[in-house]
């Protein structure tokens, strides 16, 4: 059995036991959280649309994490303009416990 989850802007393939990388969440490391599912595959049983809202998804919060870090580089010929920057995104690393209908 697996379900698809949503958080932020995206989406991902989750099982009970996985350990995935999620936006950052306001929880402390050993929280309890939901995940809203988009869908949830048993067997041959997919739940997906409006019928997905009963289904729940439980993870554990198992710590925080960054993102590799990315530079942002600006330039306009013959201005002299030139501009660096960096950023690195944060991310909550959520362990799978449970997925239930």
């Amino acid at each position: 059995m697996y379900a698809i989850v949503r958080n932020g802007g995206g989406q991902a393939k989750v099982a009970v036991g996985d350990v995935i990388s999620i936006d950052q969440l306001q929880a402390a490391e050993g929280d309890t959280v939901q995940l809203p599912a988009v869908m949830l595959v048993d067997g041959d049983q997919v739940t997906s649309g409006a019928d997905a809202t009963n289904v729940k998804v439980d993870a554990e919060v198992v710590g925080a994490a960054k993102g590799p870090k990315i530079i942002i580089q600006k330039y306009k010929n013959k201005t002299g303009y030139k501009k660096r920057q960096g950023h690195r995104q944060k991310y909550t690393q959520v362990k799978i416990t449970g997925i239930s209908k």
